[in-house]
């Protein structure tokens, strides 16, 4: 090869280096953050056992962005924000466009409260009324769908199970 031909070669190589560097960037900029893996949550109510697939959110990065910007939310599918220690808790559905059940947890792994149907974009406080460990956030119409009420059981390792 000549000289000519290796400079140009060489340039090349790196142009094309640099567009991979890049592309690899944007993909990942566009996977939705704390999506690393999912962890399988079951609600005992008195229709039977629901399984769901939960991303967690633990980092405070992960607990304020939660299900921002999200599209959609698959049936099955939901976030679990670990609260610990056992606090009153305020969510909002800011930047949020799909509405979402809101299922508040007692550190014990009963469910204490569900706010059902969330407006999306809203900067309304949504409260767990009562101490909770952690929420659940689901596709808006999954408690009633599944007959989730307050007091049925959680099974999740963040839960104690008494």
């Amino acid at each position: 090869m000549n000289s000519n031909r290796k400079a140009v070669w060489s340039a090349l190589k790196g142009w094309l280096a640099a567009i991979l560097v890049v592309s690899g960037c944007v993909v990942a900029a566009s996977l939705p953050a704390g999506a690393a893996s999912f962890q399988p949550l079951e609600i005992v109510t008195k229709n039977g056992v629901q399984v769901f697939s939960v991303e967690m959110a633990t980092t405070e990065e992960e607990k304020q962005t939660g299900l921002m910007y999200r599209k959609e939310l698959a049936d099955g599918k939901g976030m679990l924000f670990d609260f610990n220690p056992e606090q009153e808790i305020s969510m909002w559905m800011k930047n949020t466009y799909v509405s979402l059940d809101m299922i508040f947890i007692s550190a014990s792994g009963r469910v204490l409260r569900i706010a059902e149907n969330t407006e999306p974009m809203s900067t309304k406080i949504i409260s767990s009324r009562g101490p909770a460990r952690a929420v659940l956030e689901v596709v808006a119409g999954t408690a009633q769908k599944y007959g989730i009420r307050p007091g049925d059981r959680v099974g999740h390792p963040l839960f104690s199970s008494k």
